[in-house]
């Protein structure tokens, strides 16, 4: 890696110099990306908030790492969200790298150049790469490592090509370079929950290796400063580095392949379901739980029903339904009205067959303990009953199910109670018995669902409104 890399990068060019290159291009660019959040709202325009060369003056390409916030309308008033963006500047783009293109802007500091998504671009993403093993620190971009893992360089990096919220780079099949696309000011849970779970010795999540910060402020101005710790307030966790389990298998493409075998999964819902309550017992040790009274089960079910009602105005397939639902998180709230108390914990979040991978010895881990991007921070952070990824794994199971037609709902079945089952022989609690508290989070997911559905995959739509419909009416059989 250059020498220059850990000198202070920031662009020379003015805010407003960088938009009036960058911005007519992000106009139609950022919205067709599977990671922007505010898709199907118009954006009014942007600003930046940090913006560093990654690269000594006059390098080719050029790398510029570019924190902008797109400024929107909503029906509840304006918003703005922070995305992180790796751009890389040629006067041309070679063939290889045409998919990546963002445009050619035509004023501004960059007019005449190319622009592209400098992770396609191999020279450039290894740059990243160095920065994470020499510690770098760069403009206000700080590069971390926790020193327990050897990083070589010259791992030839690739780019990950699953759908996901953020943006993922594979080096060499040794490492695994997570991107946060939608940047939020906090502690971010899929850094802190690996990481207190490495201290735990926890095997069932790959270790952070590294990872690269912002020390930007909520105005973006950078902060003081002052203890580098990467959770400190103030910093934007922007990158984490994991091992690559290069040989393990997507949860949910074996369930399909199981499905479209016609073979039980009950034996690997089984293991997933020990798997996932030794991972909420080293959460718990980890991050001490907390109990929760008849006010917080309340709170909690009139946040649910909030959700339920937001959800049905945006989306007009639900509305029939909405009454229905509503009374799981009725139930939920007269649950609160007795003497008895809940434990709440730190757990994963978003809880899918897709954040499961399984080793060639049949072992499980557990990947992306990011939460449900579309929520608010502070609310992926907070301790929830374990019940919520329970419940996030039996919705599931019913997705994975839903891919064949004639739906048949016995495989389905078959796997929720296999890994209901192998939950409750390592954690002494079965989560079926807790059924107001079960469905109300199913609920909760699947209200969840129908809105992620309707905004990313219309197409996928009826998958979660089945559910809907079997748990408005929970008294029926399945549809």
């Amino acid at each position: 890696m250059p020498e220059a890399v850990t000198r202070d990068g920031r662009t020379p060019a003015r805010s407003q110099e960088l938009i009036a290159s960058l911005g007519p291009l992000l106009l139609t660019w950022l919205p067709r990306q599977r990671w922007f959040a505010g898709k199907g709202r118009p954006v009014n325009g942007f600003t930046v908030v940090s913006a560093t060369e990654l690269l000594p003056p006059g390098a080719v390409p050029r790398l510029m790492h570019v924190l902008v916030r797109a400024e929107q309308s909503s029906p509840t008033g304006p918003t703005a969200d922070c995305y992180q963006l790796l751009v890389g500047v040629r006067r041309t783009l070679p063939p290889s790298l045409a998919p990546a293109l963002i445009g050619r802007p035509e004023r501004g500091p960059l007019r005449g150049a190319t622009v592209y998504d400098a992770l396609y671009d191999p020279r450039l993403a290894d740059v990243l790469l160095e920065a994470l093993r020499m510690r770098a620190r760069v403009g206000e971009l700080r590069f971390e490592r926790t020193g327990a893992t050897e990083i070589p360089s010259g791992l030839v990096p690739r780019v990950l090509g699953a759908e996901q919220s953020n943006s993922s780079l594979v080096y060499g099949d040794t490492f695994i370079l997570k991107l946060f696309r939608r940047i939020v000011p906090g502690t971010h849970p899929d850094l802190e929950l690996p990481l207190a779970l490495a201290t735990e010795g926890c095997r069932r999540v790959p270790p952070p290796a590294a990872w690269f910060c912002a020390d930007v402020g909520a105005r973006g101005t950078a902060v003081d400063e002052g203890t580098a710790s990467a959770r400190r307030e103030g910093a934007l966790v922007l990158g984490v580095l994991q091992p690559f389990l290069k040989s393990a298998d997507d949860g949910w493409e074996l369930a399909l392949d199981s499905l479209a075998r016609g073979g039980p999964f009950t034996p690997q819902a089984h293991a997933l379901g020990r798997a996932t309550a030794e991972v909420h017992g080293a959460l718990a040790r980890a991050l001490p739980p907390v109990s929760l009274g008849r006010a917080q089960i309340e709170a909690l079910s009139r946040s649910m029903a909030n959700r339920l009602d937001t959800t049905a105005r945006a989306v007009p397939a639900l509305r029939p339904y909405a009454d229905g639902l509503r009374t799981a998180f009725e139930a939920l709230g007269e649950l609160g009205t007795g003497q008895r108390s809940w434990t709440a914990q730190r757990v994963h979040g978003d809880l899918h067959l897709g954040q499961c991978l399984r080793a060639p010895d049949g072992e499980w881990s557990l990947i992306d303990f990011e939460g449900e991007p579309a929520r608010p921070l502070a609310e992926r952070r907070l301790p929830q009953p374990t019940v919520r990824d329970v419940a996030g794994m039996l919705r599931s199971f019913d997705y994975a199910a839903r891919q064949y037609r004639p739906w048949s709902p016995d495989w389905a079945d078959d796997c929720r109670a296999a890994y209901c089952t192998g939950y409750a022989e390592v954690s002494g609690r079965d989560p079926r018995h807790e059924p107001v508290l079960l469905r109300a989070y199913e609920t909760d997911k699947a209200v969840y669902e129908v809105l992620y559905e309707a905004r990313h995959r219309p197409d996928w739509l009826p998958v979660p409104l089945a559910a809907v419909a079997r748990l408005a009416t929970p008294s029926l059989p399945r549809p």
